[in-house]
């Protein structure tokens, strides 16, 4: 389905991503760790093409996406949604027109323009946020929603989009645990119920055990685990961020574990 062969990416004297190779057989959840300045984003981004790899392919379901130019791309990047930390929303216009911004590649200029949608689109808007549980919010500027709010409406945005994959870029990192808790449930819900494929990068070890079924560390650019989350002992959590790093429980536990000890890790698949 996805095949990632030898991508790297090249910035001036540094290299950002170093020779990355996955493959993805079927949708998955999957969880990519790592320290700050891994290469975690911009493995991402190379993936939804808003970076350019230096070397390297991305191919999914047969189609060179490395490739791809112009309309092509744009199609690509449609079907490969990206949530991003800061959630990217327009803080001024209401919630639904925001979630509607996921129908903008497939929009004329002239629609885009004067801001109509069809009605369809618009019911369906809402029916994506009422399954993500903030319905109600819908009429509402998205600046006045929190942060957690806010990342569920990008979640939508996203679904509206009716993406093969979605890219998740540290979709917790600003968020208190019950909300973190929220978007990842999402998160899981969508791969589950949905059979999307969801890629997302995470601070903690924990976070990725309890909902991913895959996961991929990476340190100075290299991947240097994929493996399942029963796999990711100890050393080898010492080995992707540093053999000075604390795992102890306490080191780890600092988002969703804080809020929800006894949820059972997620079974391979």
């Amino acid at each position: 389905m996805l095949d990632i062969t030898a991508l790297t990416k090249v910035f001036g004297p540094n290299t950002a991503v170093n020779r990355a190779t996955l493959h993805v057989a079927k949708p998955a959840m999957i969880g990519i760790i790592g320290r700050s300045g891994a290469g975690k984003s911009t493995l991402l981004r190379m993936l939804n093409r808003l970076t350019d790899c230096t070397s390297g392919s991305v191919t999914f379901e047969g189609r060179d996406i490395t490739a791809l130019r112009g309309a092509d791309k744009r199609r690509w990047q449609s079907e490969c949604a990206m949530i991003f930390q800061q959630f990217n929303l327009v803080p001024r216009m209401d919630v639904v027109s925001n979630v509607l911004h996921g129908t903008l590649n497939r929009r004329s200029a002239f629609t885009t323009l004067f801001n109509l949608y069809p009605t369809a689109d618009i019911h369906r808007a809402i029916d994506i946020l009422d399954r993500l549980g903030i319905a109600e919010h819908a009429p509402k500027r998205a600046e006045a929603l929190s942060g957690g709010q806010q990342q569920r409406v990008a979640i939508a945005r996203a679904l509206m989009q009716d993406p093969k994959i979605i890219l998740a870029d540290e979709p917790i990192a600003s968020l208190d645990p019950m909300n973190a808790q929220m978007v990842m449930d999402a998160l899981r819900r969508i791969h589950d119920e949905d059979g999307r494929t969801v890629i997302a990068n995470l601070h903690t070890l924990d976070t990725a055990r309890r909902y991913c079924d895959r996961v991929i560390g990476m340190r100075a650019g290299r991947i240097v685990f994929d493996g399942t989350p029963d796999q990711l002992t100890t050393d080898m959590a010492r080995e992707i961020y540093g053999a000075g790093a604390d795992f102890s429980e306490s080191a780890t536990s600092t988002q969703i574990d804080t809020l929800d000890r006894t949820r059972p890790r997620v079974a391979a698949h």
